[in-house]
């Protein structure tokens, strides 16, 4: 006899009736996650939770068996030899179903719970993927000029590589592992009043490969990898700024089971210069004029990041005047760009002065300064008086 108190399927996995096979599953291993015994073991209700929502998605995920409960409810795929709609139906099954994310996901993808089946059901083993390995960031300083025109670089690195005895194999004579058979996993049953738990870990044999040697590699001691200490030489493109980063393939972390190594970053920190600032691909300059090169203008010798130029300067210049030089700023090779050089007039008034020159100045105070900046100003001035 079909139980009457069930819970309705759809209900269980908390999705409407017109739910897709997507959704279904979606809804399916989010209660998997929630209710599973062996990662639910302080909720005493978590089996039978996770019991009622594998029994809901082995009836909603198959198309004949939803159809059927659809049109006939529990007693069209009850436990009986018949259903009510002449089906045949023993016990509850969702090996169809792919748990390997979801412990993945919680062991780390480690291997120590890689599936589960009801029944005798199982899962695929994931012990023996190839994984790659993971990435290395270092930081390099760099002088100004360094950076700006580009550089060869070298510097010492533990880096791992394939054992040159064995290929990176690990050993010699290649054969099956007599523990896993070749699988790369041990498989582990336990028996419980749900039904048959499989938990599948990577062999310890093997390491996953699912083969064994007969002599391993002294060389490397059977891993395969071997640590070297390394000078790398490097070249730097013109144009690098702090923070910009290479990348140096193969020069990271080892991979496992047979994966390639990570990839080594190398990010950048340049020094400052002491007369040159940079900002993005331009150059910047201040250049010091004195009170009489400001007030008459003059030709002068300025330097560059290629060589010194000369540049003719306006009479009436003043202290924050710019003047920009096309071309001379970073010609950047990283970014493929090439910058502009600015001058910043900065006008020095003397602290000391002669006789001479204090008769002058006075002289030049008695002529009537009568820029249109200074009638504003005194126009102001009188104004708010």
């Amino acid at each position: 006899m079909a139980n009457t108190d069930k819970r309705d399927y759809y209900e269980v996995l908390g999705v409407s009736k017109s739910a897709t096979q997507d959704e279904i599953k979606s809804a399916f291993r989010k209660k998997a996650k929630q209710y599973h015994p062996d990662l639910n073991k302080d909720n005493p209700d978590a089996a039978e939770k996770f019991k009622e929502a594998q029994e809901a998605y082995s009836v909603l995920s198959d198309e004949q068996k939803r159809k059927m409960y659809d049109q006939y409810g529990h007693a069209g795929v009850g436990n009986g030899p018949r259903g009510a709609g002449g089906y045949s139906y023993q016990g509850f099954d969702a090996s169809d179903f792919d748990f390997g994310d979801i412990f993945d996901s919680i062991f780390g993808g480690s291997g120590g719970f890689s599936g589960f089946g009801f029944g005798g059901g199982s899962s695929t083993g994931r012990g023996s993927k190839a994984r790659r390995g993971s990435d290395v960031l270092m930081r390099m300083n760099l002088d100004f000029e360094e950076a700006v025109f580009g550089c060869e670089k070298k510097f010492d690195l533990d880096v791992v590589e394939d054992c040159e005895e064995c290929d990176g194999k690990g050993g010699f004579e290649e054969e099956k592992c007599s523990t896993c058979h070749g699988s790369g996993t041990i498989t582990s049953e336990q028996h419980t009043i749900l039904g048959s738990f499989l938990s599948k870990t990577t062999c310890p044999d093997c390491g996953g490969t699912g083969h064994t040697f007969k002599r391993k590699c002294t060389h490397c001691k059977g891993k395969g990898k071997i640590k070297k200490n390394k000078t790398l030489t490097i070249n730097i493109p013109a144009g690098i700024a702090t923070g910009d980063r290479l990348r140096v393939s193969g020069k990271g972390n080892p991979g496992s089971n047979g994966g390639e190594n990570g990839d080594l970053y190398l990010e950048f920190v340049v020094d400052e210069h002491d007369v040159f600032i940079r900002q993005e691909d331009d150059i910047y300059v201040e250049v010091p004029l004195t009170l009489t090169e400001a007030i008459q203008g003059c030709k002068k010798e300025i330097p560059t990041l290629y060589g010194n130029v000369k540049i003719n300067i306006l009479a009436g210049t003043n202290s924050g005047d710019k003047q920009r030089i096309r071309g001379k700023g970073v010609d950047n090779k990283y970014r493929k760009r090439k910058g502009d050089m600015y001058v910043i007039f900065k006008v020095y008034t003397p602290k000391k002065l002669s006789r001479e020159q204090k008769s002058l100045i006075e002289k030049l105070a008695k002529t009537e300064m009568d820029t249109p900046e200074i009638k504003e100003f005194n126009r102001f001035v009188k104004n708010n008086d």
